[in-house]
Parts: C-alpha cells; sequence; structure tokens
C-alpha cells in the first residue's frame, strides 16, 4: 500500500565522502554500508514536495513544501537504500507523523525556497532557520536537462530506493518508488550550513570540506510504501 505519493522536485544533491566510521553508529540492523568506488558518501538534499498526498488524500495547508535531509547509503540483499540523519519541514504535521509512523528523524523549522532563471542560467535555492540564523544551499546550473551516465556518482547517488530506519532494536524498510531521473550540470555552488549545530559533532568535519559532487535532479512523482520490520 502507498503510505505517501509526492512529486519531488528540483533536488540540489551535495555530496561528500566520509570515513565510514562516523556513519557505523547510524547503520539499521540487517543493513551495511554502501559505497561507490570504495567511497562512502553522505548528502545534504533540498527539494520541493508538490501535490502531496497521504494515504490518497491532501492535507490542509501540507500540499506543497521544502524538505532538507541528511542521508547515507546502505544495502539489504542487493537492494540499494538511505538512511536518514535528520529531515528538516516547516509543517509541524508532517514531523509528528513522519516520526511517530515510521520512526524518522524530521524536525520542523521555518524554511523557504527561490527558483529563478535567466538567458543564460537557472538559479535553486533552498533555506531554513536554525535558532535565528539562516542556512541555505543554493546551486547555478545549465538550462537544458541531460541524462544521468550509467555506473557514475550521479547515478549512485540519485538511485537508491528503499528507505532504513533505525528504532532502538529494531530496523524498518519502505520502499521508495520513482524513475531514473534527468539533472541539470551545476555551474556553481554555495553552502551556508552549520554543521556542528545542524547535525552534531559527528559531521563537523563537514564544514571546510569540499562536496565530492553536487547535483541539480529534475525528480519526479514518488511514492513510499508502507513499512514492515525487517529486524528486531
Amino acid at each position: 500500500m502507498t503510505f505517501l505519493k509526492a512529486y519531488w522536485k528540483n533536488l540540489i544533491l551535495i555530496n561528500y565522502e566520509v570515513d565510514p566510521a562516523i556513519l557505523a553508529p547510524y547503520v539499521p540492523l540487517g543493513t551495511e554500508l554502501d559505497s561507490y568506488n570504495g567511497k562512502c558518501f553522505v548528502s545534504i538534499v533540498g527539494f520541493l514536495f508538490m501535490d502531496t498526498k497521504v494515504l490518497g488524500i491532501k492535507l490542509l495547508n501540507h500540499v506543497n513544501f521544502e524538505e532538507v535531509n541528511l542521508r547515507f547509503y546502505v544495502k539489504r540483499n542487493g537492494e540499494r537504500g538511505v538512511v536518514f540523519i535528520k529531515e528538516i519541514v516547516p509543517k509541524p504535521l508532517i514531523t509528528l507523523v513522519a516520526n511517530s509512523l515510521y520512526h524518522e528523524h524530521y524536525f520542523t523549522a521555518e524554511m523557504k525556497h527561490l527558483w529563478t532563471e535567466n538567458e543564460h542560467s537557472k538559479h535553486f535555492e533552498y533555506q531554513w532557520k536554525l535558532g535565528n540564523n539562516w542556512q541555505s544551499i543554493a546551486v547555478t546550473t545549465e538550462k537544458e536537462f541531460i541524462e544521468i551516465k550509467e555506473n557514475s556518482e550521479e547515478q549512485f547517488i540519485t538511485e537508491h530506493y528503499y528507505g532504513y530506519t533505525k528504532h532502538k532494536s529494531k530496523t524498518f524498510e519502505y520502499e521508495v518508488v520513482h524513475p531514473s531521473w534527468r539533472q541539470l550540470k551545476v555551474k556553481d555552488y554555495k553552502i551556508n550550513i552549520d554543521f556542528d549545530g545542524n547535525y552534531g559533532s559527528s559531521f563537523k568535519s563537514l564544514q571546510n570540506a569540499k562536496p565530492s559532487s553536487v547535483i541539480l535532479a529534475e525528480g519526479s512523482v514518488a511514492s513510499v510504501k508502507n513499512k514492515k520490520t525487517i529486524h528486531r
């Protein structure tokens, strides 16, 4: 059964290579870290939920909204998935439902986004408030979408089709269904994040790290299936 269906639009994915030891405490039982060319990654992902439906119903004032998350990559029985460290949204009800039913790690914050374009480029930006300070990620891109190459780092980052949640001694799995995405070539990017304040001391080292890659993915309709317990 589909729990949530929405259009995920204009995803900024900022990807960092990290020491696997940093991620080890967050790996759900029954899964293992996934890697690309021997490298483990975390990603800051910002995008817009559009036309959102929960159990087929549009909730008043909860149809279109931003999300920014920090995630990493795991696998189980050959299936590739993601684990979320933190997910920020501007809607308290979304936080309540996701944390209660899916045992995710949602937080509520004031958020906004900006999409613009001119003759030469497009610009995408997502912002959220941490205390009194605005945080942001932004990219400037080419104007024409192109395919994501097979076996590329970009394909590794964008094509994980399961989510895993660690909750006490249990692991929950849910399937995420969407087609392969296209991308806009990124010309420039800007990151304004207090990594320690947002994600804790484990990720403080990212403050001065250079991303391995920065992607702007077009997005698509996506469906999140009901969860199941895979490890007790």
